[in-house]
C-alpha cells in the first residue's frame, strides 16, 4: 500500500491499523530510503519545484514570472512527524510574532503542512487525534493547497504530500467518514510463526549491534527496489486498465454496498500503480486482485452481528465477480 502511494500519490494515503509492536512506524520510516531525490528551489519554505508549475508556491511563480532565477538544490523527500499535541496553527502555519514586534510586519510562519509539500506526512496513532486536526489535514491531502487566513493575511501554499495514519485498534477507532478519506487500509497482524519471528528478533539485534553494517547489508536491494518504484512512476501514464475490469470493479463496490464512489476510483488507480510497479501495461484481474481488500476493506458499513473480516467479506465478493 505504501508503494503504491508513492507511485500514484492520488490513491489518496494508507492508514494502517494493527497490534502493538508489529513494525507500522518502521515500516513507514524506512520508506523515506527507498524515495528519489527531489529538484526544490532553495530559498523557499514549501519545497517547491522550479520545473512543476503545480508544484510551484505562488512566490517561485512570480519569481519565474518575472524572468528571475531561482537556484535549485536537491533533497531528500521530506518525512514529517505530527505529534498528537499538536495545535492548528502549528499545523497550517501562523503569523510570525517576532517580525511583527520587531519590523512592524504581518508576515506568515510555515507549519507541518509546508514543511510535508511534495514528501509525506506521518501520524502515528491517527486514531487519538482530534477529529478537526484530521479534517484539515485531508482536505490539505485531497485539494493539494493549504490556505491561511490569520489576523488579517491571507496566504494560500502547495501542499501536496502522502499522507500515512498508523494506530491500535484498542485504543479507540476513527469516525467511519473520515476512514473512507484514506485511500487504503492496511491491517497488520501478529506473526505467528516462530522461525520468522526468531529472523525478526535477529534482525533487531543485527541492527542494535551495528546499524551501518546491516544497512550496508541491503543497500543494494533497496537501490534495486528504488529504481523499480522510479520506473513505475514514469510509466504510469501508459498503463491502461481494460473497460471490462473497471466495470467488474463497480460491481464489487456496489455488492457490498460501499457508499459514494472513492472505492471505486481509488481501486482502479491502485491497480494500474500495481501494474506499473510489475513492470506492464495492461491492468489484469490478478492486479485487481492484489489491492481490492486493501481499497474497500475499511469502507464497508460495520454489522456488529456479522463475525466475517472486512478483508475475508472483499475477497469472497471478487471471487463471486471475477469468476
Amino acid at each position: 500500500a505504501l508503494i503504491l502511494n508513492v507511485i500514484d500519490p492520488k490513491i489518496g494515503g494508507v492508514m494502517i491499523l494493527g497490534d502493538r509492536g508489529t513494525g507500522k512506524t518502521t515500516t513507514i520510516r524506512a520508506l523515506v530510503d527507498l524515495l528519489p531525490e527531489i529538484d526544490c528551489v532553495s530559498d523557499d519554505p514549501y519545497n517547491s519545484s522550479p520545473t512543476e508549475y503545480d508544484n510551484m508556491s505562488d512566490e517561485v511563480r512570480n519569481r519565474l514570472a518575472n524572468s528571475e532565477e531561482v537556484p535549485v538544490v536537491k533533497k531528500k523527500v521530506p518525512m514529517v512527524d505530527l505529534p498528537l499535541g499538536a495545535t492548528e496553527d502549528r499545523v497550517c502555519g501562523t503569523i510570525d510574532i517576532e517580525k511583527a514586534l520587531t519590523q512592524g510586519k504581518k508576515a506568515f510562519e510555515p507549519g507541518l503542512l509546508a514543511k510535508a509539500n511534495r514528501g509525506i506526512l506521518y501520524v502515528d496513532e491517527v486514531n487519538l487525534l482530534d477529529d478537526h486536526l484530521v479534517d484539515v489535514l485531508l482536505d490539505s491531502a485531497a485539494g493539494g493547497w493549504n490556505t491561511v487566513e490569520r489576523e488579517g493575511i491571507s496566504i494560500r501554499h502547495p501542499a501536496k504530500f502522502i499522507l500515512i495514519g498508523s494506530g491500535n485498534p484498542e485504543e479507540g477507532e476513527l469516525r467511519p467518514q473520515l476512514l473512507d478519506r484514506f485511500g487504503m487500509h492496511a491491517m497488520i497482524r501478529t506473526e505467528r510463526d516462530p522461525d520468522l519471528r526468531v529472523q525478526i528478533v535477529d534482525s533487531c539485534q543485527k541492527f542494535a549491534d551495528d546499524p551501518k553494517g546491516f544497512r550496508k547489508e541491503f543497500l543494494e536491494d533497496n537501490q534495486e527496489f528504488a529504481n523499480q518504484i522510479i520506473v513505475a512512476r514514469a510509466n504510469l501514464s501508459k498503463v491502461k486498465i481494460p473497460e471490462g475490469v473497471t466495470r467488474k470493479i463497480s460491481v464489487i463496490c456496489s455488492s457490498l454496498n460501499v457508499d459514494g464512489l472513492r472505492g471505486d476510483i481509488v481501486t482502479n488507480r491502485a491497480a494500474r500503480a500495481f501494474c506499473a510497479f510489475d513492470g506492464r501495461t495492461e491492468v489484469t484481474d490478478d492486479d485487481v486482485k492484489k489491492v481490492v481488500s486493501l481499497c474497500l476493506r475499511h469502507r464497508l458499513r460495520k454489522d456488529i452481528l456479522d463475525t466475517m473480516d472486512n478483508g475475508d467479506k472483499v475477497m469472497a465478493t471478487y471471487e463471486t465477480v471475477f469468476e
